[in-house]
């Protein structure tokens, strides 16, 4: 099973361009897609999720067209949005067993046995009689994945699952989103590049609703090896910096300013290589040093 996206576009009335031409394989498990705010994720999302047409192009998952069978593909998604709503008086267990009905689950029994192994897949059966509005963001988000996995989706889509999430929170929902790639396409959509690094096997970087990069994260941080170079700084020499060498981030670290610079060879003046990360990756190919346009990392067989 694989999710194929071919050209697809989304101008809105406005005249804003969402998505302009992005066509992305997307095989069995965990896929990152990766880009700031703003930079047409969500509404790639929305689109694979029925919820939105694109402007043109076409979709498939498996044998499917996604976009003229929205009640065939509705039956086997799974969708987490950025933002969902949840009636804060109503029970975990409750609610669920709602969405169970809406899934298609008429038995009453066999939606008890659906509700049950849901919740303590998502560790929540021990709050299963408590209150949502009385929920955590982590338990929210747990509870949002429950409801997502309702029907055993072939296609689990989750839109920015961590942000807000405190870290014991967050490494155990991605712990839980490791599992669920074992057997579904899972499409994770983020800005936060550790999602990415410690989840993904396939990634896409997007920005201004174009994708830069697709590639497997071990793949692009090997072809950055010997080009990322460190120096730590007073803040005031930044603008001198920046003038000189191809800088592809900065963050402070102890008072100082810590530079990262894109060159082929050492630049000389204090740099220090470093071993490149999935961050430095980001940063190169958001300001255009891995490549102009869209560039797609093969491995090397």
């Amino acid at each position: 099973m694989e999710l194929n996206i071919t050209n697809i576009s989304k101008t809105y009335p406005n005249g804003v361009a969402a998505l302009k031409h992005v066509s992305l394989r997307i095989p069995k498990g965990m896929y990152g897609l990766l880009g700031p705010n703003g930079a047409g994720k969500s509404t790639l999302m929305r689109i694979l999720a029925t919820l939105q047409d694109p402007s043109e192009g076409t979709i498939h998952l498996g044998e499917t067209d996604v976009l003229n069978s929205k009640d065939e593909v509705r039956k086997t998604l799974g969708y987490l949005p950025q933002e969902f709503g949840l009636y804060p008086k109503a029970t975990a267990e409750n609610l669920l067993d709602y969405f169970a009905v809406l899934k298609g689950f008429s038995q009453k029994a066999s939606r008890r046995e659906v509700v049950e192994s849901l919740l303590k897949k998502v560790n929540l059966w021990d709050a299963r009689r408590l209150k949502l509005g009385g929920f955590s963001g982590g338990m929210r988000q747990r509870f949002g994945i429950a409801v997502a996995l309702l029907g055993n989706p072939k296609l689990l889509i989750v839109d920015e699952p961590t942000a807000g999430l405190d870290p014991t929170e967050r490494v155990r929902f991605l712990n839980l989103l490791s599992e669920l790639g074992e057997n579904s396409v899972v499409l994770l959509s983020t800005h936060i590049v550790e999602d990415v690094s410690e989840l993904c096997t396939n990634m896409a970087i997007i920005n201004k609703g174009e994708i830069l990069l697709e590639t497997q994260p071990l793949v692009a941080i090997r072809s950055l090896r010997g080009k990322i170079w460190r120096l730590m700084i007073d803040k005031s020499r930044l603008p001198e910096i920046e003038t000189n060498y191809q800088v592809i981030s900065t963050k402070l670290f102890s008072g100082k300013t810590v530079v990262h610079v894109y060159s082929n060879t050492n630049p000389g003046n204090g740099f220090d290589m470093v071993e490149p990360d999935l961050e430095d990756v980001y940063f190169s190919t958001m300001t255009g040093h891995m490549g102009s346009g869209r560039k797609k990392q093969e491995v090397a067989l």
